[in-house]
């Protein structure tokens, strides 16, 4: 290739880098490269670089470049937006929402929005909000303010308030193809898969096998189960760029999901030949549970604890999966430690509030009156089976056995219950649930209505009931029953100290704040038994109790009272849950393809010496269970 040196100019060379960028991006990448010799400083020119090694697969050197050119000349609005990309690739969300930040402050003239995008930089959301929402006033229609709040909302969690932004941008500028991938984003986050895919296809239809695009679809059709065409996207992503860990990870997890054990081992183990402290990896392969860590393993894991630099999401990750491998190595103060190490780490980034005052508010605003009050009130379809209670008590265990009846769907955890509270219940306020007792009858059954709505996406079976395993819906079990007052409800229950041990060594990918630290855990699970207690008293017969440890003793006849509840006829079928072929997402994926053993019912006895926090918080509950600790 000829040098840049030859050229007239540094500007004629970039044009021709740009010429070649569709047919021959490696030469693209190159031209950038030689202009780069002569003119070092040149933003464009690390720019040019950043797409040619992007189109050719190499994100992460993109990623390098791209930042380069910003640094160089942040109103590269181009720039920061392809930046934004490489991150969001990368698995960097926080990286790809500061690199948005950059292109919105690049890409407006406006001083109040520059103002605004300089706060979103800075993560100073609270003035980023005011600047936005007063400009918002003057002027509705202004697509770059109108995307810039909903990246505001996102970053507070609000993504029904980003959709709704999102939108409205897209109203006035269909052609806004940042906004359109935003919106998908957000419907992505919000468990709407359906919705992601709708907005990912239009993206797709203008840009074909786009990888940001392509990996997001393929995480979306991983949520809603279809697995197959899922795992071909990633298959495809990764073809053309075979380098990317968190894209073999993200792979891994589809394999796992759709039973492909083997395969997602063998994915978890590429993604660690190419980043070696990828904590989620060693995590996903000793989430297995099937999967026993080798000693090589074990030394990989300690070294990589052991470097600098390490990021603290790494950093818990193996500390989850080295508490394992030791374990299982009989080493269990070194184990405890490990858990400990990560489940610290862990809660540090998480803010979690106690539901204590909200159970107590629930006890006293639900009495047997205020239920009489509602009886005939609520959507009347029977379809919906809630299995809740604490994670890690058996709800995956008792979902199968269920899900391999022909009358009845298994989907997942489904956070519908959760989404209707706060958006007509008054989730978020600081009296809930009185706004539930706020609802008259016609708005408890359009909430039922909108339920079955938002889930009819996950229902592929055509089948007469569905299960929804959201553990955490206990906390709602009153408002689930106003809603739906002949759903049926399976509260899955294991013993305080072993459900609670188990939850305190398991690292979840989202949510369940109050499993990283054991006075917490056992004041969630005390919690949990009081609400269901009361429930029990002023809902007699309304909920089933489910004892993990009846259904390991006794298999046949605690699915046969199952049943007697559910008013379905028992299959023998049910008895064989493990040969029941279907996509299973919670850590007990593995466990549930297998027979039944007795093996984890008394493990969290090997931890007892270091569990005396938990038996405190847990209290009189624990010496209440039915089955000898």
């Amino acid at each position: 290739m000829k040098s840049a040196s030859g050229y007239g100019d540094v500007e004629q060379a970039l044009k021709q880098g740009r010429d070649l960028l569709t047919r021959a991006p490696a030469l693209a990448a190159e031209q950038a490269r030689e202009i780069l010799k002569i003119a070092p400083g040149s933003a464009a020119a690390y720019a040019l670089l950043g797409e040619g090694l992007s189109m050719g697969g190499a994100t992460d050197e993109a990623e390098a470049a791209f930042a380069k050119a910003v640094r160089l000349d942040p109103g590269l609005v181009d720039a920061w937006r392809h930046l934004a990309s490489q991150r969001l690739v990368l698995g960097d969300g926080a990286g790809a929402s500061q690199a948005l930040a950059g292109e919105l402050l690049a890409s407006t003239r406006n001083p109040r929005l520059q103002a605004a995008a300089r706060a979103l930089l800075a993560n100073d959301i609270p003035v980023a909000e005011r600047l936005l929402k007063a400009h918002l006033k003057e002027d509705d229609a202004d697509v770059a303010a109108l995307r810039m709040l909903a990246e505001v909302a996102g970053r507070l969690g609000r993504y029904d308030d980003a959709c709704i932004l999102l939108e409205h941008a897209l109203g006035v500028a269909p052609h806004f193809t940042a906004a359109r991938f935003n919106l998908a984003l957000a419907h992505y986050r919000q468990h709407k898969p359906m919705l992601a895919i709708a907005q990912l296809d239009q993206l797709l239809d203008e840009e074909p096998g786009q990888p940001l695009y392509v990996n997001l679809k393929a995480a979306a059709l991983t949520l809603v189960g279809d697995l197959e065409p899922a795992i071909t996207l990633f298959e495809q992503v990764l073809a053309a760029r075979p380098a990317q860990p968190k894209i073999w990870l993200s792979y891994g997890h589809a394999l796992k999901t759709l039973g492909r054990q083997s395969d997602a081992v063998a994915a978890y183990r590429h993604a660690l030949e190419l980043e070696p402290g990828l904590g989620e990896a060693w995590w996903s392969l000793a989430n297995l549970k099937t999967v026993r860590l080798a000693d090589g393993d074990v030394s990989a894991m300690q070294a990589a604890l052991a470097a600098p630099g390490l990021s603290t999401d790494d950093r818990f990750h193996l500390n989850y999966a080295l508490g394992k491998a030791l374990e299982e190595r009989g080493l269990n103060a070194q184990a405890f430690q490990a858990y400990a190490e990560g489940a610290r780490a862990r809660r540090q980034s998480l803010a979690f509030t106690p539901v204590t005052r909200r159970v107590s508010r629930s006890v006293e605003m639900f009495t047997q009156e205020t239920f009489a009050q509602r009886r005939d009130m609520g959507c009347p379809t029977a379809d919906p089976i809630f299995i809740l209670g604490m994670p890690r008590a058996g709800s995956t265990l008792i979902e199968q056995i269920l899900a391999s009846h022909s009358a009845i769907e298994g989907t997942q955890e489904l956070p519908d219950i959760q989404a209707l509270a706060r958006l007509h219940a008054g989730l978020e306020r600081e009296d809930y649930p009185a706004g539930v007792l706020e609802m008259d009858g016609d708005a408890l059954a359009r909430v039922g209505q909108d339920y079955l709505a938002r889930t009819l996406p996950q229902r592929r079976l055509g089948r007469a009931h569905f299960i929804d395993k959201m553990p955490n819906n206990w906390l709602h079990t009153p408002f689930l029953h106003l809603i739906l007052p002949r759903a049926k409800i399976i509260d899955a229950r294991r013993h305080p100290l072993a459900c609670c041990f188990s939850n305190f060594k398991q690292h979840f990918a989202r949510g369940q704040a109050f499993t990283y630290d054991l006075s917490e855990l056992g004041q969630y699970y005390a919690d949990y038994v009081t609400l269901m207690d009361h429930i029990d008293t002023v809902l007699p017969g309304r909920v089933l109790r489910v004892h993990y440890e009846a259904v390991v003793e006794d298999l046949e006849s605690e699915v046969r009272r199952i049943m007697h509840y559910l008013e379905l006829p028992f299959e023998p079928a049910q008895l064989d849950f493990h040969q029941t072929q279907r996509a299973v997402r919670t850590a007990s994926s593995e466990q549930v393809r297998q027979p039944l053993f007795r093996h984890g019912v008394d493990q969290w006895r090997n931890f007892e010496p270091w569990l005396d926090p938990l038996k405190s918080a847990l209290g009189p509950v624990l010496d209440a269970y039915p089955f000898e600790a």
